[in-house]
């Protein structure tokens, strides 16, 4: 009867594996404390940057023009940001403190934006405090990569993208709940004050949950190379390709969060709050998409599963592109949802597979992707424009994603790079 229930569990848990990877997660402080902080930290993103331009243009006075240099600036920071201490991290083996000057740097930043409510504070903050602050989301990750090294290959990957979908549910909901909130405002400066005691959560979590013992030394041991050696190493011409590759796939994704407000105000004759409707049913339905990748990413390999992804998310911009009621657009919310769900969360632990014995450097790809997926997106979207309408851009979106499925499978098709250890 005893080998028959252990049978029993064994094939439930195979049945089950986002449970399993779940469980996993929730079973060990050095990922659960990590993946809790990762959701508490995307709470400030998510609850200032859907009001940011609004803040700065409409009630500090700044110009269009400042606040794209201003935004622009700050994204290159935080890619500088990023890099150095992604590379301070190996190099240190113990995240906690870089984590903590995060948190501390959020706190400076968000709460003087709030406080002071002036151009100058808000500048310094956009521009330095905030995307210090910022440079969490990819320490995070290196800590979890540092962690998940120890167990299968596909397993880590399962656990990598099981916690994105965890960071997920802070956009599915702090916009929309700080939105409510400041529909009764006559300022959306409140917002920064929900950042700022995010990051305080953040500071706390790390500072008191962090369990300190010498598993953690095991797991994320200090790297001996010089800094300009790891510098070099994002600079390798096949991690470049590589990098390249990921933009374009993150850009089309990037792309679409532009077009689709566009369109569906123009060509499907919708309204804002169809806008804000279809951007939260997306936003749900990630989550649980996400947990579906994590589970194929066990089953198949991790590029194989991101071809997938793009394929289906170019997919939809192609289908969205003949939009021309609303209906069409809240018909398109699944497959929306389920590419997406692949565009953003696969690419992380691609990305940290091109240099995966330095978990901090090699997650600091993750804000360079950001950075250079906004530049694509940016292209794409003025190449289309100049060309044809904005569902005719959402096809030119498409034609990059599968140039971007072609470029990664030409890369890593055939390689045993994502393949179980």
């Amino acid at each position: 009867m005893r080998g028959r229930s252990k049978g029993l569990k064994k094939r439930r848990q195979e049945s089950s594996p986002m449970l399993v990877t779940l469980s996993r997660i929730l079973r060990d402080p050095f990922l659960r404390i990590p993946t809790i902080t990762l959701f508490v930290s995307g709470l400030t993103y998510a609850s200032t940057l859907p009001y940011q331009s609004i803040i700065g243009i409409n009630e500090l006075g700044l110009g269009d023009g400042t606040y794209s240099v201003l935004i622009f600036l700050a994204a290159a920071i935080n890619v500088v940001a990023s890099v150095l201490l992604g590379i301070l991290s190996d190099r240190l083996g113990d995240r906690r403190p870089l984590v903590l000057a995060n948190a501390v740097s959020g706190m400076l930043g968000f709460g003087s934006i709030y406080i002071f409510r002036s151009v100058p504070v808000f500048a310094i903050a956009v521009l330095l405090l905030i995307p210090i602050s910022n440079s969490m989301f990819s320490i995070l990750f290196g800590s979890i990569r540092a962690t998940t090294n120890t167990l299968q290959h596909r397993e880590a990957l399962s656990v990598t993208t099981t916690v994105r979908a965890i960071y997920s549910g802070s956009w599915a909901l702090m916009p929309g709940l700080v939105g409510l909130y400041l529909a009764s405002s006559s300022t959306m400066m409140p917002a920064y004050a929900v950042a700022t005691v995010a990051s305080i959560s953040c500071f706390l979590l790390y500072f008191f949950c962090v369990p300190r013992s010498p598993k953690n030394a095991v797991r994320s041991r200090p790297q001996e190379d010089g800094f300009l050696a790891s510098l070099a190493r994002i600079l390798e011409p096949g991690i470049l390709l590589r990098v390249g590759s990921m933009a374009l796939v993150s850009g089309t994704q990037r792309l679409s969060t532009t077009l689709s407000p566009l369109i569906t105000t123009h060509a499907a004759h919708g309204t804002v709050v169809d806008v804000g409707l279809t951007a939260c049913g997306v936003a749900f339905l990630e989550m649980p998409f996400m947990l579906f990748w994590a589970a194929m990413q066990k089953r198949f390999k991790n590029v194989h599963v991101l071809s997938v992804g793009t394929l289906i998310y170019s997919t939809y911009l192609v289908l969205v592109s003949f939009a021309t009621a609303r209906w069409q657009i809240y018909a398109l919310i699944g497959i929306n949802a389920f590419g997406a769900a692949a565009v953003l969360s696969v690419p992380i632990s691609y990305l940290q597979d091109l240099i995966a014995d330095k978990p901090g450097l090699g997650s600091s790809l993750l804000a360079v992707n950001m950075f250079l997926s906004g530049g694509v997106a940016a292209v794409l979207f003025a190449v289309g424009t100049a060309m044809t309408d904005y569902s005719g851009t959402a096809l030119v979106g498409a034609a990059c994603g599968l140039v971007a499925t072609a470029s990664i499978l030409a890369l890593d098709g055939r390689s045993a790079r994502t393949a179980a250890a």
